[in-house]
């Protein structure tokens, strides 16, 4: 797919590239027309367990080195990978960041709440039964940074709400499709 829309998807701390969210949130994108990467945080930094902060630089490399060409970009991360997310959105502008149970807030990251442009368009889902990182969190961010926001009866690995998640998805990519019309 020459010069189609692009989504980076960056997976959380204990969990893999290829994920049951992501695999399930990649056929989304692709049903949709836009290609994926899923990105391996453990392959690029050399580290199973790499930092926030490391993960960040690896995806900044790559964002800056490594993609297919294409018209749009979007950045997808959950848990420490919405922090990643974020923060690399302040780096590239992508045209959307969509955001699942981020790392927000949170007091141990380089830098807690990312200053992300107000021309991307910004989606977060997050669980009120999140026991890792408090649904607040993301309330806040979506306040500073005007979101929008879903918080589901779920917890903070959303397992229980992949269904909205890809109705969501979705409706974002569709959006964030449209508005480069």
């Amino acid at each position: 797919m020459p010069n189609a829309p692009l989504v980076i998807f960056s997976h959380g701390k204990e969990t893999g590239p290829w994920g049951t969210k992501i695999r399930r949130l990649a056929d989304v994108a692709q049903a949709a027309g836009w290609q994926v990467i899923s990105v391996d945080y453990a392959a690029l930094t050399g580290q199973v367990d790499a930092p926030a902060e490391l993960r960040l630089q690896a995806l900044l490399h790559l964002l800056a080195t490594g993609l297919p060409p294409h018209s749009q970009l979007a950045l997808v991360g959950s848990s420490m990978g919405g922090w990643v997310s974020a923060q690399a959105a302040c780096h590239v502008r992508p045209a959307g960041l969509f955001l699942l149970a981020p790392a927000l807030g949170i007091a141990s990251y380089p830098s807690q709440w990312p200053a992300v442009d107000s021309s991307v368009d910004i989606e977060i889902t997050h669980g009120w039964a999140d026991d890792v990182i408090p649904a607040q969190n993301s309330i806040t961010f979506a306040q500073r940074t005007g979101a929008r926001l879903h918080v589901v009866a779920d917890d903070h690995r959303l397992s229980q709400s992949l269904d909205v998640l890809c109705a969501s998805f979705a409706a974002f990519l569709a959006r964030v499709k449209g508005a480069a019309a």
